[in-house]
């Protein structure tokens, strides 16, 4: 996957979450199933929780991908 193109950084709709093709292959490299999400909150609550005892600088960077999108998009102002 080309992670410079600009397709592959569209969300996209994944289930009941909004995720760029991007994130999607960076979950599934670490078997989490975004699938079984009910909303982005969930999502990144579990990437919080895992992260809280694993070092992994993907799964971060997707983490606070997450939470910027979630609160720019998601978040009443």
């Amino acid at each position: 996957m080309d992670y410079n193109n600009p397709e592959n950084n569209f969300h996209k709709k994944y289930g009941n979450l909004l995720l760029t093709d991007y994130q999607v292959n960076i979950l599934n490299k670490y078997n989490i199933k975004y699938q079984e999400f009910n909303n982005l909150n969930e999502l990144i609550y579990y990437l919080e929780d895992y992260l809280n005892n694993n070092d992994n600088e993907e799964l971060e960077s997707i983490s606070y991908e997450l939470s910027e999108f979630n609160y720019y998009h998601n978040t009443n102002k």
